[in-house]
């Protein structure tokens, strides 16, 4: 009688616990994508998206989640505002030895930004990229919502996708 008093109230604390804490279902790890051959012609931002999408003679061919600056909405328009830049841009520099994992320079601030900060008395700030993660996190952790300081954001993973495929003059036009 014993016994199966001792059964019965581990039976019971198993299905106390099993109720309390369900397992999760496991997911399959996602497939590997098959890797950007050849060189990306455009790149398109869609902020309130937080969609990045690169394409192959005008065809998408990849799209990235991403974080953008601290305070996205609207146009960048003075250093420190935390927006990201809305516009027609081109890829100008790459930057291997990035505070983040690797970086992609755009050439903002554009003559018409910066007729417009002359006009009203400021900075308009600059340094705009699309880089990885910092550099003090691993390749599998990534910093969720809208981190930067006006920068596009993906995963170490996605960065070095992009840093391959992405050259010099690649035009990324960036949506509200």
């Amino acid at each position: 009688m014993r016994k199966l008093l001792i059964l019965l109230t581990i039976t019971l604390c198993g299905i106390w616990v099993w109720m309390k804490y369900p397992v999760a279902p496991v997911i399959p790890p996602e497939q590997p994508k098959a890797p950007i051959i050849g060189y990306i012609d455009h790149i398109l931002v869609e902020k309130t998206k937080r969609v990045m999408t690169v394409y192959q003679s005008g065809k998408p061919v990849r799209e990235y989640p991403i974080s953008l600056g601290f305070a996205p909405s609207g146009d960048k328009v003075k250093q420190g505002d935390g927006k990201t830049p809305e516009g027609l841009y081109k890829i100008n520099r790459r930057n291997p030895q990035s505070s983040y994992t690797l970086s992609l320079g755009l050439n903002y601030p554009l003559p018409k930004d910066l007729e417009r900060a002359r006009e009203g008395n400021y900075d308009p700030g600059g340094d705009i990229f699309i880089h990885g993660q910092p550099n003090r996190l691993l390749d599998k952790l990534t910093l969720t919502g809208d981190w930067t300081a006006g920068c596009i954001a993906v995963s170490n993973v996605e960065m070095r996708e992009l840093w391959d495929a992405v050259p010099i003059g690649t035009p990324i036009e960036i949506r509200p």
